[in-house]
């Protein structure tokens, strides 16, 4: 329940690895029960993954998983910290405790949800569990409604029918200033319950495709927020599961809960967070055991039928306001729809959404509530209404699921071989941090990242420059560019390889400027963020680095969600020492310790936003700022002469880093500082792949420069391979930036010309981002024009072949290799 994104990966680390699979087994009726599950990866379902996964095979088999995740709604779930950055990397445990196996994720060869929904339906008989959106089985009942007949139920974690939200009520003595917030509404959109307090989280994420499911003619059961509000995690159910972790999925359970529970906002961690996805993998399971009773009699909850419908649009209904996309600018219905059915009204725009809100009173918008009804638009289904007391009278737990989850958790049987420490005998904590003596280093550098595969490249040169003319500081990264905030892992990766250990990372924000919702912080639009695919070619290629982050050795550093109470944390967890720094507090120790009369020069490869909040939230930083070079934007010169926002097409001039934040390019090029621009132009000049490749086959091999002929050749191929990754070649371009800085001119042969420039950002989406020649309003800065592509290649080619600053780890296959070796004693003699 609650969060989609991209950490999906960790369920192929759960399934594929920490578990062991045993062989078909079948009773004596035949064969086991096939369950596929949908979810939406966040703490929880890993919970009821892991619960399904220890069941006896003989009786239960988990065939698959697939995930799921569109902005409109999408914008309910919280981003940055305590969202989906923590979820991604689940707090940071997954990197620290699972193994790494064999299996991981490829471009265009990891199977699709559709893949393996078309694979698993068509084998035979089968039950879904969903416990996240329901966009990725309703697009396969629509597509495929002749492979209907082999989905024998549907369990549903979702939802709330007659659900009163017992948080944000005030207590009973409390003061007359104390204003209830989400009590007794039916949902828990705890991000935008003043727009619509109806919905729930898993429902709300796709209303339409959860009507569709609802309506299959499936057989539905549904455990909503009803149900699991009657099984919260309790203090007493924490306290005994502290004592029962006797399997390492126990203990990765375990931890992972207590992590949730060290960052929680308040002190209702108890009455607030529930078994939502595992209570409902036991309900059905429970369900199925006992399947020749009726009713859906099972061990863990009370069940009654309803008549149920979901809301997918709002009154008046019929009457087009633009809000609707199965209707509007549309002469017949999308779905063949009735024009003056219940899906013909306003749907949410936005959690802002003007329509959706009542003035001093609860917002009005329905999209995503399982409503009851007895209208003809309504289904029967078979509704979960509490969890069931313990039969154990003695028992430390009141709820017989408590005692279930724990025992399977437990159990022996289909346990993991090892965590990541055991897994590796002689594993050891290592930290690389060069020696510098008697150097005298260069300038000061901080290079500002979105994490796009063309940045790890770049981010590669400058590490290979000699420190006597760059010494790079820090990295900061944006979470508005080409890649979720969980990338930052893949950052400290690089540099544990390079032997840059002392190099700090920091966070920036995960929002473009004014993006953020005022209200709550951690949700907001995705006017801009949109424009970058979500799965192939976008996000999930970037985070992954196109599959090859795993190749990377294991840096002891991570991203983690620990914190303590000095840094703002509601409490200290348990190693606050441990936590991730933001951009602006990495800024500012750099500023504190820079040599009296130095200054730093930054390198931006991404969106403007970090250096438009140093500049607008830190006094005097402009003038510790000696040059500044952006690698970004594209002077048009001609109506032919487009940008690269392909995703947009309404927007034919922007170029993506200065689309993604254009009130924070705005800022930037409005301020006093040493401008270089490196434009879309220049850039496209060396984006060759066959040459910057023949140049990297030429050089002498090195493990960077190895990594580099694997990544680029990798983009290569996926360009001439499929249309989604048409605009590989846009990340070639982002390593000239660093080259440029370098000076290395000797050869280069750069060209500059002046131009009075500004950028657009006056929220038009066609013209947002573009940079306009403006000699009256526009900032003087220094654009480079031209150069030696060829030597520019070459250039870049040389320095990773250099043998100097290399690598000083080269793979995670030889980490491997030393930490499965007993190490020698200072004898030479295996110890």
């Amino acid at each position: 329940m609650l969060w989609q994104n991209n950490s999906w990966l960790a369920i192929t680390l759960i399934i594929g690895i920490f578990v062991v699979f045993g062989d078909d087994f079948y009773t004596v009726e035949g064969k086991p029960y096939r369950i596929l599950m949908d979810t939406d990866v966040d703490t929880d379902d890993f919970f009821g993954l892991l619960y399904l996964l220890k069941l006896n095979r003989s009786e239960f088999k988990l065939e698959g998983n697939t995930t799921a995740g569109y902005c409109r709604y999408r914008q309910a779930i919280p981003v940055g910290l305590r969202g989906r950055l923590d979820i991604d990397s689940n707090f940071g445990i997954r990197k620290r405790f699972l193994p790494q196996g064999s299996r991981s994720y490829l471009p265009l060869r990891q199977h699709t949800a559709q893949q393996v929904l078309i694979d698993k339906v068509s084998a035979g008989p089968i039950t879904i569990i969903m416990t996240g959106a329901h966009t990725n089985i309703a697009i396969f009942l629509m597509k495929n409604p002749h492979l209907r007949k082999n989905i024998e139920h549907i369990y549903v974690m979702g939802g709330g029918v007659r659900y009163r939200n017992p948080t944000g009520c005030c207590p009973q003595n409390a003061s007359t200033s104390c204003q209830p917030r989400q009590c007794g509404d039916p949902g828990n959109l705890n991000t935008g319950y003043t727009s619509n307090p109806y919905a729930e989280f898993n429902i709300f994420g796709d209303p339409f495709a959860a009507y569709q499911v609802f309506h299959s003619g499936i057989p539905v059961t549904l455990v909503p927020l009803d149900a699991t509000n009657t099984i919260p995690i309790s203090e007493k159910f924490y306290e005994v599961f502290e004592q029962s972790q006797s399997t390492y999925e126990a203990q990765y359970c375990f931890q992972s809960l207590k992590m949730v529970r060290d960052t929680w906002l308040d002190d209702r961690f108890y009455m607030s967070y529930f078994m939502w996805d595992s209570f409902t993998s036991g309900v059905a399971v429970s369900i199925m055991r006992n399947s020749h009773k009726n009713n859906g009699q099972n061990e863990f909850a009370e069940m009654e039928y309803m008549n149920v419908t979901v809301v997918t649009s709002n009154k008046p209904y019929g009457i087009s306001d633009g809000s609707n996309p199965f209707f509007d600018r549309r002469i017949v219905p999308k779905f063949n729809l009735k024009k003056g059915g219940v899906h013909s009204g306003h749907v949410q725009t936005g959690l802002r959404d003007p329509f959706c809100i009542v003035k001093n009173g609860k917002g009005k918008c329905k999209d995503g509530y399982t409503e009851e009804v007895n209208s003809s638009d309504a289904v029967r289904i078979l509704v979960a209404t509490k969890a069931k007391p313990s039969q154990d009278a003695g028992s430390k737990l009141n709820r017989e699921f408590y005692q279930s989850f724990l025992d399977v958790l437990n159990h022996s049987q289909h346990s993991g071989r090892f965590n990541f420490t055991t897994q590796f005998p002689y594993y050891k904590e290592v930290f690389y941090k060069p020696k510098f003596g008697a150097k005298k280093l260069g300038k000061p550098v901080v290079f500002d990242m979105d994490m796009s595969a063309g940045d790890f490249l770049a981010l590669f040169y400058l590490l290979k420059v000699p420190v006597e003319v760059i010494n790079l500081k820090a990295i900061i990264v944006s979470p508005t560019g080409w890649a979720n905030a969980a990338t930052i892992d893949a950052v400290y990766d690089l540099l544990h390889m390079m032997g840059r250990d002392d190099i700090t990372v920091g966070l920036g924000d995960v929002f473009a400027m004014n993006q953020s919702d005022p209200h709550v912080t951690s949700v907001g639009d995705c006017k801009y963020a949109k424009a970058i695919p979500q799965g192939s070619g976008g996000f999930l290629d970037s985070d992954t680095l196109y599959g090859l982050a795993r190749d990377m050795p294991r840096s002891p550093r991570r991203y983690t969600a620990e914190n303590s109470v000095k840094y703002g944390a509601p409490r200290d967890t348990d190693h606050p020492e441990l936590r991730q720094p933001l951009a602006l507090e990495i800024w500012d120790s750099i500023a504190q310790t820079l040599d009296p009369g130095s200054k730093i020069t930054i390198l931006t490869n991404g969106p403007l936003t970090n250096l438009a909040n140093i500049i607008s939230s830190r006094e005097n930083s402009t003038s510790l700022i000696q040059d500044v070079y952006v690698v970004g934007g594209h002077i048009s010169l001609d109506y032919k002469d487009t940008g690269n926002v392909f995703s947009i097409p309404s927007n034919k001039y922007a170029e993506f880093n200065m689309f993604l934040d254009p009130s924070a390019a705005n800022r930037v090029f409005k301020s006093a500082l040493n401008i270089t621009l490196i434009p879309l132009g220049i850039q496209r000049k060396v984006s060759s792949f066959p040459s910057v490749l023949r140049s990297l086959h030429l050089t002498n091999r090195t493990p960077e420069t190895g990594f580099a002929r694997h990544l680029l050749s990798r983009l290569y191929r996926l360009q001439r391979t499929h249309h989604r990754y048409s605009h590989m070649d846009t990340f070639l371009g982002e390593i000239l930036g660093a080259v440029v800085l370098a000076h290395d001119y000797s050869s280069l042969n750069p060209m500059f010309k002046v131009k009075s420039i500004r950028v657009f950002a006056e929220g038009v989406e066609s013209k947002d981002g573009q940079i306009l020649v403006d000699g009256k309003q526009g900032k003087l800065v220094k654009v480079l024009d031209n150069l030696d592509a060829m030597a520019y290649y070459n250039i870049f080619a040389y320095r990773l072949g250099n043998k100097k600053q290399s690598a000083v780890i080269g793979s995670f296959d030889e980490q491997r290799r030393i930490w499965r070796t007993k190490p020698k004693n200072k004898t030479g003699i295996l110890t």
